[in-house]
């Protein structure tokens, strides 16, 4: 199977002056049949109010801030770190215990 990723905002923080976003909260989880990893983080913004494109809090998407965040922390990498996470849940190459206890 392939992983299937899914992003998602939990919350987002911003100027109460003029509603620019200033951090993303972000969370990216990647599914592959029964095994799964996710990565959570936060970028920083510097809105400008009076810049070509500005998207106020009252009009932002979960859209936008996932496009945002992406191209902050490289959806690429991002995805490709969870991948590796799930190879290596699927393929251990190393294992904790006691040999004593296995039974």
């Amino acid at each position: 199977m392939a992983v299937t990723y899914t992003w998602s905002i939990p919350t987002v923080e911003r100027n109460l002056s003029d509603g620019g976003i200033t951090v993303i909260h972000w969370r990216c989880t990647g599914v592959d049949g029964d095994y799964s990893a996710s990565s959570y983080g936060t970028t920083s913004h510097t809105p400008d109010a009076d810049a070509d494109g500005f998207i106020a809090y009252d009009s932002v998407t979960e859209a936008n801030c996932i496009a945002w965040a992406q191209a902050q922390v490289g959806q690429e990498d991002v995805e490709a770190a969870i991948a590796a996470k799930i190879e290596a849940d699927k393929n251990p190459t190393s294992a904790a215990g006691v040999p004593w206890a296995a039974e």
